[in-house]
């Protein structure tokens, strides 16, 4: 119930593991008991304690213990600066980058490496998910809506029934999806599999804090309980629903919600109509090329991602069975076909039968497949099927799972003048917003 919450929440973050966390201090801060000055340190364990030492190799501090705790004097103005962490794991915009983070922190010990831990302010929090998982260049009634949503998606899963994920195997299919149910240290990561926390790195923009302090406490409710808001870069058109992607219960909030502007009434689950959507190009307001609105609202790596409304993938009969077989760790021989079995609303699969000359096989949910049909990840399982000769084409339809909020299309109803509560509205249709704290 929510009604628990009556004031801002402390959220634990897992920022990453490593054998060796390199990183500075702004300010002079506390690790544990000792008083400690400003400058750069290293931690690693070694014969099983955490060993702390500055650049000097001074140490600083040696534990037996399976943790230290750092503090820093100032919680909004100082900041720990941690080299070499990697973002969009397994994605297609992967890379490793120097980040900053306000708050305080966990050195926890997890066998011979080193997990490090944020604690922060929940409205600290969102102030830099929002600037993370979009620019803090966006259009403030954006940056409102994604304020809410971010609060609501994370509320929902620390106060509310945890949702685990699943995994069916068998001679004849691989069913997976994939949730929380591994973050058990922490609240929320730090990357993707959660929603993108970077901590001060890209929380620049004066209209962010704004959008923060204007929307403070509030989050999305439906039925008395807050809701699971979540959301992705680009429905394709039209927003997927909960269970196509993920367990398989129906949200009513996360029903679907259609991002064009033309009549398009077929029912997507329908093989035939799914495909003249696919290969259609109806307006619709994450349907922009306009370059310069782009650069605005996506962050760098984002904005390196292009035609992700409409997208084509190619594959050699070769290229696509050596692929698949190495993905999934089975022998499929050479792969014959790729059959869509389910698919939900907005075109997106959840069912793929993968026809080999060895062996036949069901894979789903929607990530699974997208794993599968990539070195890293596919824009999304909306696809069609071609067969040209000894190649196959994947023509495609978004990016990422569509469920909930579009943030493209979230971003350009903002820059046509659309209100956060109308974003909202739109793409949660039976929520509602309330201010908790």
């Amino acid at each position: 119930m929510y009604n628990k919450i009556t004031k801002e929440p402390i959220v634990k973050v897992g920022i990453a593991t490593f054998e060796k966390i390199t990183f500075s201090l702004s300010n002079d801060a506390k690790i544990g008991n000792e008083n400690v000055r400003k400058g750069n340190f290293c931690a690693f364990v070694q014969n099983d304690m955490i060993v702390l030492k500055n650049t000097d190799n001074e140490t600083i501090v040696t534990t037996a213990k399976d943790q230290i705790n750092l503090y820093q004097t100032d919680k909004e103005n100082d900041f720990i600066e941690i080299s070499d962490i990697e973002i969009g794991i397994n994605f297609h915009w992967n890379r490793r980058e120097k980040q900053r983070f306000n708050g305080d922190f966990v050195f926890e010990r997890t066998g011979n490496k080193i997990l490090i831990i944020n604690i922060i302010a929940l409205e600290n929090y969102i102030t830099s998910v929002i600037s993370s998982e979009m620019n803090g260049n966006n259009p403030e009634e954006l940056l409102k809506a994604h304020a809410v949503i971010s609060r609501s998606w994370l509320m929902a899963q620390i106060s509310g029934k945890k949702l685990d994920g699943k995994q069916v195997k068998n001679d004849n299919e691989t069913i997976v999806w994939h949730d929380r149910e591994d973050h058990d240290r922490f609240d929320v990561c730090a990357d993707d599999h959660c929603q993108r926390y970077q901590g001060i790195t890209r929380a620049y923009n004066p209209n962010v804090k704004k959008a923060i302090a204007e929307t403070r406490g509030q989050m999305l409710t439906y039925n008395d309980e807050i809701c699971d808001a979540r959301f992705s870069k680009c429905c394709g058109g039209t927003s997927e629903v909960f269970e196509t992607c993920w367990q398989p219960v129906h949200l009513d909030y996360l029903e679907k919600a259609d991002d064009f502007s033309t009549d398009f009434t077929k029912d997507l689950t329908v093989e035939e109509n799914a495909k003249e959507f696919i290969n259609s190009n109806p307006d619709a307001f994450c349907n922009t090329n306009d370059k310069e609105l782009l650069q605005k609202i996506l962050n760098d790596y984002d904005f390196e991602s292009k035609n992700f409304y409409r997208w084509k993938v190619e594959f050699s009969q070769k290229e696509l069975s050596e692929l698949i077989n190495r993905k999934s760790g089975e022998d499929f021989g050479e792969i014959i076909d790729l059959i869509p079995l389910e698919r939900g609303t907005s075109a997106r699969i959840s069912k793929l039968k993968v026809v080999g000359t060895k062996q036949t096989k069901t894979i789903g949910k929607e990530l699974e497949i997208r794993r599968l049909l990539s070195e890293t990840h596919l824009y999304s399982s909306a696809f069609t099927v071609e067969k040209s000769g000894e190649k196959f084409i994947l023509h495609g339809a978004g990016w990422g799972h569509g469920v909930g909020m579009c943030q493209i299309g979230g971003a350009v109803m903002a820059s046509q003048g659309y209100k956060y509560d109308e974003i909202l509205k739109h793409y949660y249709k039976k929520a509602e917003i309330t201010k908790l704290y």
